[in-house]
């Protein structure tokens, strides 16, 4: 039962996500905010089932609890996206953000981070895999960071279309992308490297450690980098994006669909859980 739970949610998720394009108005903000709470809930719940509490706590404090001090920063200061406001369609607001945008950094943090972990894992002499050193850490955060941080690509040009936070300067911009300040990208790149930083400790090793149990959180960075692009191509009519998009997770979207894909053909054996749910492994 506790395997199939990600995939249910998962499941809710992709159905939200269909129709979203496929609405407007107060029935497509509240697909925004329903598919935020699925991604929150899902991402929050396998670290949970396949890491323990603390690797779940960590993810809570650092991505939902970070995610809403640099947003109230940003609203507040400009600093470091750009001067933006919150609309009031994506529900209440505190200190100006609105409560559904930091559960947004959290759904999307953990499967950037596992896919780090997938493709930067290096296994021994007998098939184990060692404690990663300070360079790979250092490579693991940083693809971590990038695969969270391009995700932004195709997030706010789409929410600024549909008017749910307006920027007070949109330049400089990136081409094809009017309206979103370049600066805004290089925000999210700073906080996501500050984030998966700080997750790998406080997480414990269990989240350093690649699970069989990932499937669902692989299957969701793939499906958002695919479902994405389609999206943006065909029904949004937001093509700029789409290519930005796609080029900029495809950083970590196209190695880790090619090491399932290999794993797959090789018929390589899953690896062991990382830990037992709410035990966590010895340092």
């Amino acid at each position: 039962m506790r395997r199939r739970l990600p995939w249910a949610v998962l499941a809710g998720l992709v159905l939200a996500q269909i129709c979203y394009p496929l609405t407007a108005g107060a029935t497509r903000a509240g697909l925004t905010v329903a598919t935020v709470l699925l991604g929150w809930l899902l991402s929050v719940g396998h670290a949970l089932l396949t890491r323990g509490t603390r690797a779940a706590f960590a993810l809570v404090a650092v991505a939902t609890g970070g995610g809403f001090a640099i947003e109230a920063l940003g609203v507040a200061t400009g600093f470091p996206f750009g001067g933006y406001d919150y609309s009031g369609e994506l529900g209440p607001k505190l200190a100006g953000v609105p409560l559904i945008i930091p559960l947004a950094w959290t759904w999307m943090a953990w499967p950037a981070w596992l896919t780090a972990v997938r493709l930067t894992g290096r296994a021994g002499p007998g098939g184990d895999r060692p404690a990663p050193g300070w360079v790979d850490r250092l490579g693991r955060v940083t693809l971590a960071a990038v695969g969270l941080a391009a995700w932004d690509l195709f997030l706010d040009p789409q929410m600024v279309a549909e008017g749910y936070w307006v920027w007070r300067d949109g330049t400089p911009a990136l081409p094809g992308l009017p309206g979103v300040p370049a600066s805004n990208y290089l925000g999210w790149l700073l906080f996501a490297v500050l984030l998966m930083s700080a997750l790998r400790p406080l997480a414990g090793p269990a989240a350093d450690r690649a699970d069989r149990r990932d499937a669902p959180m692989f299957a969701l960075y793939l499906w958002t980098y695919a479902s994405s692009v389609l999206a943006h191509a065909v029904f949004l009519r937001l093509p700029a994006s789409a290519l930005w998009g796609a080029a900029g997770m495809a950083v970590a979207a196209v190695p880790l669909a090619a090491a399932l894909l290999r794993a797959r053909r090789a018929g390589s054996p899953a690896p062991e859980p990382a830990a037992r749910p709410g035990v966590d492994a010895p340092a």
